[in-house]
Formats: structure tokens, C-alpha cells, sequence
């Protein structure tokens, strides 16, 4: 047998999200398990009881009950819990405060910066208030060309506060792939960058961004992100507004007041795509309230996510865990982004932002 190199505490284990769980579907439904196998294999078993644990432990808000928790005898005819309405945007906004940050990001050319949930939530609201003057409405798709930085997670939720749906492909990405990705779902407003940093080099970006715009005709305004050079003036691309105009905190009341379409349970979030290996990549397209409970479930359950915990995944925009990333703020704690190569300006890298912003 291989040597164990770690087992949780007894103290660990009793305290832990899971344990908690557990204990509460004891006390409210009467369930008990001898192990977790058992408590698996009734979730398994109990698919609708098992979710609908998930919504009432959580205390998932709808802004209309549910009918049904599930409907129907087999894919692809199954409805999860008809007639509820709700939005991811709101439950992530519910667990704001003053007592940590939101986000912590580092980039190559950034040093660490901390980014309040008071500043969070009025770059977002801004930002919708931007989106819905260029004519976004639920449903619509919001497109991002944007490095793994706060501005795509102002993005991101801007646009699921309308009820609007997301897409995102990181900037190393050449023209012709983001519009394989995203000629597909037509997206009325993109954010692009103006370029990244990796390994020590700068990647301008802007030609690509207007070769993109134009392989894009339904593209009705860019948001523009200084990113690589606080500079750029984004020469060249049509429908520009700058970043800082787009956010700026006078398109709104003050204090911020953000308000959140209420969709449907399985009403889209996000786009995202396959790698592309066997022809075009497709598009695979997640809900609003599949999201939200997969992942207060797998945050709170499978990593024992605390409140007031750092929680880093390094990742780009274009890979599905920069979306789970957001989960974070469902669990009170706090994202950490971090835009570059993880080997420069040595191995060390990842280690010295690990210490710095724990």
C-alpha cells in the first residue's frame, strides 16, 4: 500500500460544511447515514429530494415558488423546478460586506490589489446600466475577450443581473478561434482588451480585437479595456466606449442600486464551448439555477469553502473554471485572480501570492 500523506482530523471532520449537512437533513427530514457512501448513494437514489435539500439548506430565494421539484420520465424532457424564478447575480450580491474583500488580483504588471464588495457592486451596477443603454435585454448574449482580471467578473455579472446571457475566451486566443466560438451565440455587446502580459512579454491585441469585431456583425458596442497599456486608445474598432466610462459610478444612483432580472430555474447563464479537436467547437449552454445549486453543493460540500476563505484556481477566461471561480462568492469568501504565466519570474510565483493574500 502506498504511504497516506494526509487524513482529516477528527475535529476537521465534525466541522466541516458536509458534516453540517448532514446533521441538518438528520434534524429536518429524519435522515440518517452510517457513512458517506450511504448518504451518496441516497442522493443518487432521491435525485428531487437530494436537490430540493440542496435549495431549502442553502436557502435558495426565488422570486416565484416552484411547482414541481422534478418533472418528466428521461432526458432530455426532465424540468427542474418549474415555475421557480430567480438570478445567480442576486444570491452572489446577498453575502456583501465590509468585513473582507470580494476579489484579490495580481497580474504580471498589476501588483496585489483588493477590490471592496462596495466597489464590486457598483462597477456592476454601472456596468448593466451601460449594457442596457446599448440595448441589452434578457436573453441577449455579452461577449468577452478580457484576461482573468476583476473587469471579467464585473462583466459576468453585469450581464446575469439582465438576465442576459455570458460568454468569455481569453486573449490569447487569435481572431479567427473567438469567432468560431462566439458567431454562434451572436453577441450584441463585446469586452475586449487591448492586450496581456506572459512570461515576461507584452501581446497587444488590438488588431485582433478588430479583426474580431469584424467577424462579428451583430456586435452593436465594445467596451474597451486598457489592460496591457493603460494608453491604448483602441484606434481602429468601431462602437467604443472606454472602460472607465462604461463603469463610470455617475450612471447610477448613489448608493448603487443593482437590480436582478428574475428568470426562469433553466433560463441560460453562460456559453461555454468544447476544445474544438473534431471540427467548429460546440456550444454547451448551463442555467441560471442548475449553476446555482451545483455549485453552492459543491463548494460548500466537496471543498469545504469557509467564510471569510481565500479561494484561487489558476485558470484564464477561456476554460470552464474561471466560471466556477464565481462560486467562491456564493460561499462568503473571497476570489483570487491571478493573470500570467506561473513560472515567471520563477516557479515561486503562485507560492509568494498564496502568501500574501491568505
Amino acid at each position: 500500500m502506498p504511504k497516506l500523506l494526509w487524513k482529516p482530523s477528527k475535529t476537521l471532520l465534525k466541522n466541516s460544511n458536509m458534516a453540517r449537512y448532514l446533521a441538518w437533513l438528520g434534524r429536518e427530514r429524519g435522515l440518517k447515514f452510517d457513512d458517506y457512501q450511504a448518504a451518496w448513494q441516497w442522493s443518487v437514489d432521491n435525485p428531487a429530494d437530494f436537490w430540493e435539500s440542496i435549495w431549502q439548506y442553502f436557502k435558495v430565494r426565488g422570486r416565484a415558488p416552484y411547482s414541481s421539484v422534478l418533472a418528466g420520465t428521461q432526458m432530455p424532457d426532465y424540468k427542474w423546478f418549474a415555475g421557480a424564478k430567480l438570478n445567480y447575480a442576486q444570491h452572489i450580491f446577498r453575502n456583501k460586506t465590509a468585513t473582507r474583500p470580494a476579489i484579490i488580483f495580481q497580474s504580471e504588471r498589476h501588483p496585489l490589489l483588493e477590490i471592496s464588495w462596495a466597489e464590486l457592486e457598483r462597477k456592476t451596477a454601472a456596468l448593466a446600466a451601460t449594457l442596457k443603454k446599448s440595448g441589452v435585454k434578457k436573453g441577449d448574449r455579452v461577449a468577452a475577450f478580457l484576461p482573468n482580471s476583476p473587469h471579467a467578473i464585473v462583466g459576468a455579472l453585469a450581464t446575469m443581473s439582465l438576465g442576459a446571457v455570458w460568454s468569455s475566451c481569453s486573449p490569447d486566443f487569435g481572431a479567427s478561434s473567438v469567432a468560431d466560438r462566439f458567431a454562434q451565440i451572436k453577441p450584441k455587446v463585446l469586452l475586449a482588451c487591448d492586450g496581456y502580459a506572459y512570461g515576461g512579454k507584452p501581446f497587444d491585441k488590438q488588431e485582433v480585437v478588430r479583426e474580431i469585431v469584424g467577424l462579428l456583425p451583430s456586435v452593436r458596442q465594445v467596451v474597451f479595456v486598457p489592460f496591457l497599456n493603460e494608453k491604448a486608445t483602441g484606434a481602429g474598432i468601431p462602437n467604443l466606449v472606454f472602460w472607465a466610462d462604461a463603469t463610470d459610478s455617475s450612471l447610477i444612483p448613489h448608493p448603487p442600486s443593482l437590480k436582478f432580472a428574475p428568470v426562469d430555474f433553466d433560463h441560460p447563464i453562460w456559453v461555454l464551448y468544447s476544445s474544438g479537436t473534431t471540427g467548429v467547437p460546440k456550444a454547451i449552454t448551463h442555467s441560471h439555477g442548475g449553476n446555482l445549486l451545483e455549485h453552492l453543493k459543491y463548494l460548500h460540500l466537496h471543498n469545504d469553502v469557509r467564510p471569510g476563505e481565500r479561494f484561487f484556481w489558476f485558470s484564464t477566461t477561456g476554460w470552464m473554471m474561471w466560471n466556477f471561480t464565481l462560486a467562491a462568492l456564493l460561499a462568503k469568501s473571497t476570489i483570487v485572480l491571478y493573470d500570467g504565466s506561473p513560472g515567471f519570474p520563477s516557479l515561486d510565483v503562485l507560492w509568494d501570492l498564496a502568501e500574501k493574500a491568505h
